[in-house]
């Protein structure tokens, strides 16, 4: 859609007018700014429904990391013995679920978030973006409360904050724009073709063992390093574990792939979704 402002003669009343966008239209940053309430309303909105009526609340955002890590723990690695860097598996494991589950919980909400808000978008204008932008953002109070988690056990096994530290906040914003960039393809396409709320899980699962969280992106063979990089979970991963944990070194070349990749897939899913926001009033 596009909006064109006017004024009339008499009176400096702005008149909106809403056409539907031919062909690829741009990206429309400067309208998605002034419905900057809206997104934080919808934000709040996403915050507040997740945890109604449930019976521990925000705790689940600290419950189902913590006891996916001891399950990895024991069957990978007190069992299956997968090499883990001479890290202590549960930290090891867990340092990496933090920035996947934001990355997870963000595409699974974004990715539905157009069919389930069916009754506004049918009803009102506004730019169709802040929704699944905003699913995303709000995982960002779960990471909070379980990056606390993390800070404990880092105590516990002997892990000190380092100056690498001050990198996470770039890596956080590295995984946002990736479950932005999945999101929005999978959002668009799930209005035209319900099936794909059914393949978003199967995405997911499958992108889990293809990004190094159970274990460690140096028994990938040097040859396939840049390639497996492409995937910007990767980057992500390995990033937030040097980062947080100060073992080993900058995965510096990692990283430039895997934000490359990510900023592919953040431009090209904007841009789908633009083509195809015109019809969204009418099939969702």
């Amino acid at each position: 859609m596009s909006v064109i402002e006017t004024q009339r003669e008499d009176r400096s009343i702005p008149i909106t007018q809403v056409r539907p966008s031919k062909g690829w239209a741009g990206i429309n940053l400067r309208e998605l700014w002034r419905y900057r309430e809206l997104v934080y309303f919808l934000i709040w909105r996403d915050i507040k429904v997740r945890y109604k009526q449930t019976l521990l609340g925000a705790a689940w955002a600290i419950i189902q990391p913590f006891f996916t890590m001891v399950v990895f723990s024991i069957f990978f690695g007190k069992l299956a013995k997968i090499p883990s860097d001479d890290i202590p598996y549960p930290i090891f494991a867990y340092t990496a679920l933090l920035p996947w589950q934001l990355f997870e919980g963000g595409v699974s909400k974004a990715g539905t978030s157009l069919v389930a808000g069916r009754n506004l978008i049918t009803k009102v204008y506004f730019p169709r973006l802040a929704v699944p932008i905003s699913s995303v953002i709000a995982g960002l109070v779960d990471f909070a409360l379980a990056l606390v988690v993390l800070l404990g056990m880092m105590w516990f096994y002997g892990y000190s904050p380092t100056s690498a530290i001050w990198f996470t906040p770039l890596l956080l914003i590295l995984a946002l724009i990736t479950a932005m960039g999945t999101g929005l393809w999978l959002s668009a396409l799930n209005v035209e073709y319900r099936d794909v709320s059914y393949l978003i899980p199967f995405i997911l699962r499958v992108w889990f063992f293809l990004t190094p969280i159970t274990y460690s992106a140096s028994i990938v063979p040097e040859a396939y390093q840049t390639l497996y990089a492409l995937n910007p979970m990767t980057g992500v991963v390995q990033g937030f574990r040097w980062a947080m944990l100060g073992e080993g070194s900058s995965p510096s070349i990692i990283l430039l792939a895997s934000t490359v990749a990510s900023l592919a897939l953040l431009i090209s899913g904007a841009l789908y979704f633009r083509r195809m926001e015109r019809t969204f009033a009418d099939v969702v």
